[in-house]
């Protein structure tokens, strides 16, 4: 059990070392995008149900840009590093 443990502890802590295959841009945009995803979700279910979701706009537009951003930046880099 602790081997199992120990190795998919070294499999978290590897998705932050430099020299891995993982764009974590793309993971942090994604993550980002889920959570928009289930708040629309959650947002049309208490809508059906009659009952105003009350979200800040802030926090919503927050998650916006930090999708846009993250998909934006791994594709520049895309771009800029196939140009080598």
């Amino acid at each position: 059990m602790f081997n199992y443990l120990n190795k998919k502890w070294m499999g978290f802590k590897n998705l932050f070392d430099d020299d891995n295959n993982i764009n974590e841009k793309s993971v942090v945009g994604f993550i980002a995008f889920a959570v928009m995803v289930i708040f629309a979700v959650t947002d049309l279910l208490t809508g059906y149900l009659g009952k105003d979701l009350v979200i800040n706009e802030f926090i919503y537009d927050s998650f916006v840009l930090v999708v846009l951003g993250c998909f934006g930046i791994a594709e520049v880099g895309k771009i800029f590093s196939s140009r080598k």
